[in-house]
């Protein structure tokens, strides 16, 4: 009797096995094309989207000239004071229009990471504090023909969000937290004038304990009152967008929205080469619902909602964003 075993180069391989097998085998190649195929789709649709949005400003501009007849002509027209929201980075060639209450600490944060070059600082170790007293490099500060050279040949960004969202932002903001400047810039003006207090304490402790603040039609009231803008610029914080950056005549790379901000922060880093370097935070603060803009916008008379509304049209068609009608034609 032979006492040799099973020869191993002739045993039955398991069926179960063969059936794996062939399954990774199909589904492998079909996982990966799948993948490709959605990363170049969001790719696309990324471009695409950038492509409106610069198009948009481009054809608003061409064809709104009563709307935005109160602008400058020319690009060589704007001034230092005009320029004093853009800061600059000379190495990486790169210029941000900051717009207050749109991811703006982030923004200024990517900044600061380029000046101190690689490696590159993790963008949330930068304390709040660091963002508000940093020393940055503004294009106001150069001489104009320098300024002239870098809006032409720098890479310029900016980020925008619904006007309507970002004026309840900054009023929440600046006004119902404790602001020391705030209060007595602003906050004690608007409770004297349409808050009717002859006399508002002019301790910010005082009023913050006590509850003392501005209602949000106080703020429009201040925001629609004539001598508001004839006597001193709107503060940045509610200054109308387009004021803020000029995108008619400057014309801009990129263009995000606080409302697709992560989407558009990777988009941004792949720009900039930066997408294997730095990612952007998340941006939780400040994000304002719809439906709490329409809760809030509600309670301010119809009458000025649609004087606020003509306020800020530039912005909201410059940029995109909906008319709300149901805040208007009620």
């Amino acid at each position: 009797m032979s006492c040799a075993g099973k020869n191993p180069t002739t045993m039955t391989t398991p069926k179960g096995f063969l059936l794996l097998l062939g399954f990774v085998t199909f589904t492998l190649p079909v996982t990966y094309y799948y993948w490709i195929t959605r990363l170049h789709d969001k790719t696309e649709v990324r471009k695409q989207r950038q492509e409106l949005r610069k198009q948009l400003i481009i054809q608003m501009c061409k064809t709104s000239k009563q709307v935005f007849s109160q602008m400058k002509h020319n690009l060589e027209d704007l001034t230092s004071l005009d320029l004093e929201n853009f800061i600059v980075n000379d190495e990486y060639a790169v210029i941000y229009c900051y717009i207050p209450k749109v991811a703006c600490t982030n923004g200024k944060r990517l900044m600061i990471s380029l000046n101190k070059g690689k490696p590159y600082q993790d963008l949330m170790s930068i304390h709040p504090d660091v963002v508000q007293n940093y020393n940055f490099h503004y294009l106001s500060h150069l001489p104009k023909p320098e300024q002239q050279i870098r809006l032409k040949h720098f890479k310029k960004f900016l980020f925008v969000r619904d006007p309507f969202n970002r004026l309840l932002s900054a009023f929440r903001g600046k006004f119902q937290k404790f602001n020391w400047y705030f209060y007595e810039n602003y906050a004690w003006h608007i409770l004297h004038h349409f808050g009717h207090l002859p006399e508002p304490t002019p301790s910010m402790h005082e009023a913050f304990t006590s509850g003392l603040f501005p209602s949000f039609n106080n703020f429009i009231e201040y925001l629609l009152d004539p001598q508001t803008e004839k006597n001193v610029p709107f503060e940045p914080h509610w200054r109308q967008m387009h004021r803020l950056c000029h995108p008619c005549h400057i014309q801009f790379d990129f263009i995000g929205h606080q409302e697709t901000l992560q989407d558009d922060a990777e988009q941004l880093l792949n720009l900039l080469n930066l997408q294997d370097d730095i990612k952007f935070p998340p941006s939780y603060e400040n994000m304002t619902s719809s439906n709490m803009v329409l809760d809030w916008f509600r309670t301010v008379p119809l009458e000025d909602r649609r004087k606020l509304y003509n306020m800020y049209e530039e912005d909201f068609r410059l940029f995109g964003y909906e008319k709300p009608n149901s805040l208007l034609d009620e």
